[in-house]
């Protein structure tokens, strides 16, 4: 909600889409459906999406197989892999989903990883 810089109770969305007649189809993806579902309830209540750039050092014990994951979590906007076999990139996220992203990382590594939150 951007009057009050939180978010939308979900039962005002279930709400909102009900009102939008917003069918959900089960053959789309999420993204597909989530455009969709934006388009057709953005005049009846304010949204905005906000992201989240974080920063993430990926150890080279882990890199290789945790790559795929935080690849697939967020949109990359930059990556380099270091001579020690580390990985080093930048994950744009949605802001609601920080905590599942930390967790994610720390399963992936066992907490060796660092990451640091660029841009809110």
């Amino acid at each position: 909600n951007p009057q009050t810089k939180t978010p939308h109770p979900p039962g005002r969305i279930e709400q909102a889409m009900t009102e939008a007649r917003v069918n959900i189809d089960p053959t789309k993806s999420t993204d597909e459906l989530v455009k969709i579902a934006m388009k057709a309830i953005r005049p009846l209540i304010p949204i905005r999406f906000e992201e989240v750039e974080v920063a993430v050092k990926l150890p080279p014990a882990y890199a290789p197989k945790a790559y795929g994951e935080v690849a697939a979590f967020g949109k990359l906007s930059r990556e380099a892999w270091q001579n020690n076999g580390a990985w080093i990139g930048v994950v744009q996220i949605p802001a609601g989903m920080q905590t599942e992203f930390y967790a994610l990382i720390n399963r992936l590594t066992r907490g060796e990883a660092e990451t640091k939150l660029l841009k809110r």
